[in-house]
């Protein structure tokens, strides 16, 4: 695997680090990819090494909570607001104005919440899994795109959507869990994505009911009952995001779901054009999640209304897109770089 440069940025007064890896040449277009839940800088490798090769300045920060970077057990402190500070700091350490900024499941999070209230740091950006204009304004705002043909609300009241309720109601329980085996649940969380459960209830859509993930296991499953042929993630990034999450704990990583309600209030207050996206935008679907389902139900319709030029491509795969399919993922991103956002070709 390629080696990148590793650097840590001191913030907020010394308080708080931010740990990233970078890559290619220091004068290059910058691109900075924000991992989701969870996830370290590593997980975008694939990403790293080709876009770094095309020509691109490549950075991948460890989000706050994770990895090499502060992972405090304050809650506020994986608010929105709070986490594109970090992206901000990072962008100004940079020293560049401006980005085209990628990411993933909560790494859409922040890229949502910075496109809407800082779109002057953006010359493009790229989510995957999460649309715009959902999950930035929280969970309320995501149950009113629940399919309930698929979740019934007198079953499945939370729809996909069940697991984060679970967390607002049993915090601690739930982080105890996935500690107790984190490799277990991350080899099982990095599996392939299964085309026979897009349209069905998703396997999060009861976590209330059955307190807790997996049918309210006691634990998660163990990494030797599942055959490594399901497996996405590679080894060596599985290893390394394993003892990441031993080294902080879910805790930080899951304080992210506890902060709906002062993401919404942030980004409302603070958007900016009436929260529409006047830069290229594009979304990657993941067409087998059947969490941030958006073959199934109405989630991505609001950002075709508030993103002015917006490209869609789906790619047949599970939640971790960018990882189970990485080689689909760099070339929907390199030909949208070349016909919307560079004007050039970004071909190795």
């Amino acid at each position: 695997m390629p080696s990148f440069s590793e650097h840590d940025l001191v913030y907020e007064d010394g308080d708080k680090t931010l740990h990233y890896l970078t890559a290619g040449p220091e004068d290059g277009e910058l691109m900075v990819f924000m991992h989701g839940w969870p996830g370290i800088g590593k997980t975008w490798h694939n990403q790293l090494t080709d876009f770094s090769k095309r020509g691109f300045k490549v950075v991948a920060p460890d989000m706050p909570g994770y990895g090499g970077s502060t992972a405090r057990k304050v809650a506020s402190d994986y608010a929105q607001e709070q986490v594109i500070k970090a992206m901000l700091t990072l962008l100004k350490h940079l020293g560049r104005n401006q980005a085209i900024w990628v990411a993933h499941d909560w790494g859409c999070g922040t890229l949502w919440t910075l496109a809407r209230t800082h779109p002057e740091v953006f010359k493009a950006a790229c989510g995957m899994t999460v649309p715009y204009g959902v999950l930035e304004l929280g969970l309320d705002e995501a149950l009113k795109y629940v399919n309930r043909d698929i979740y019934p609300e007198d079953q499945y009241p939370w729809g996909q959507w069940s697991y984060q309720a679970y967390y607002e109601q049993e915090f601690e329980k739930a982080t105890a869990w996935f500690d107790k085996d984190p490799r277990g649940f991350l080899k099982a969380g990095f599996t392939k994505g299964n085309p026979k459960g897009v349209g069905k209830p998703g396997p999060l859509s009861r976590t209330v009911e059955d307190g807790g993930w997996m049918g309210g296991a006691e634990k998660p499953i163990p990494a030797s009952m599942i055959p490594d042929e399901y497996v996405t993630i590679d080894k060596e990034t599985l290893d390394e995001l394993v003892a990441a999450m031993e080294k902080t704990g879910f805790w930080p990583g899951n304080a992210l779901y506890m902060n709906h309600k002062a993401n919404r209030a942030f980004n409302l207050e603070n958007q900016k054009n009436n929260a529409h996206l006047k830069f290229p935008v594009l979304f990657i679907e993941a067409g087998y999640d059947t969490v941030c389902d958006t073959v199934s139900s109405t989630l991505a319709e609001p950002q075709k209304e508030l993103c002015e030029d917006l490209t869609f491509v789906s790619i047949a795969a599970g939640h971790f897109v960018p990882v189970e399919k990485p080689q689909e993922v760099n070339s929907a991103i390199a030909e949208w770089l070349e016909s919307k956002v560079s004007g050039k070709k970004s071909l190795l």
